[in-house]
């Protein structure tokens, strides 16, 4: 195993033994690897702190391209202390690195990870985190291949006398093609092809009405269950989470 330097973030982590750890960690460099970081539950172990779920920085670390590979240290990025003192945000957060993992199943796409740390970063500088957890579940329908049509109407192609959203025709609805389906706010129709298009990392302000991410928020968990096959019960945890705020 060579010794190399890599910046990443873990997204999960798993007891091994009496004293380690085994680090699920999305990496710039290697995409999702696994890390054994030994010994890192003894009280005295200088990687008890930075083996946990969030740890954000550059890992050193042993290489193995095929297995586990082993933990020496971690230089910090990012604690993102404001993120993990309040429960709302690290609920929704916990939800993106949830839903990134099970991304990376599908794809190993190199921009998936500069996305999930850009949106990390604005959560924890204060924005509004419901709408980054929106915005990032939009941008990810791309690398699960069900993409929304946004751009025009879904069935015709007319990109005129947009009337609403629909999940069970994939996108955009003109009147013309409009039957029965929900009629979603004019405000929340144009919010979702803006965030779609949205760099996360240029966000310098996003002050958007709780009604319209509710709205928009339907749809997705709606598209999401129609198109992904994806389940997430931390999902289903921020739902609570948001219910009791």
């Amino acid at each position: 195993m060579n010794l190399v330097k890599t910046e990443g973030i873990i997204l999960g982590e798993t007891n091994y033994s009496e004293s380690s750890k085994i680090l699920k960690v999305l990496t710039k460099d290697y995409g999702m690897i696994s890390i054994m970081s030994k010994g890192c539950r003894n009280i005295k172990s200088k990687l008890r702190s930075v083996s946990t779920i969030f740890t954000y920085g550059d890992f050193h670390l042993y290489y193995k391209e095929q297995g586990i590979s082993v933990l020496v240290s971690v230089d910090i990025k990012n604690t993102f202390l404001s993120l993990q003192s309040d429960i709302e945000k690290i609920s929704y957060a916990s939800f993106l690195l949830d839903l990134t993992e099970q991304v990376l199943k599908h794809t190993e796409n190199n921009e998936i990870y500069s996305l999930l740390i850009a949106t990390l970063e604005k959560m924890n500088d204060g924005y509004n985190t419901h709408a980054l957890t929106n915005i990032l579940e939009l941008k990810y329908l791309d690398f699960l291949g069900i993409r929304p049509v946004l751009d025009c109407c879904s069935i015709c192609g007319n990109q005129t006398e947009i009337v609403t959203v629909s999940a069970s025709s994939g996108g955009y609805l003109c009147k013309n093609c409009y039957h029965n389906e929900k009629i979603y706010s004019n405000k929340m129709v144009q919010l979702i092809r803006m965030f779609y298009y949205l760099d996360i990392s240029k966000i310098t302000k996003l002050e958007i009405k709780e009604d319209s991410l509710n709205e928009l928020n339907e749809f997705i968990d709606d598209y999401y269950e129609r198109y992904s096959g994806l389940y997430l019960r931390s999902k289903k945890f921020l739902e609570s989470i948001s219910k009791i705020g």
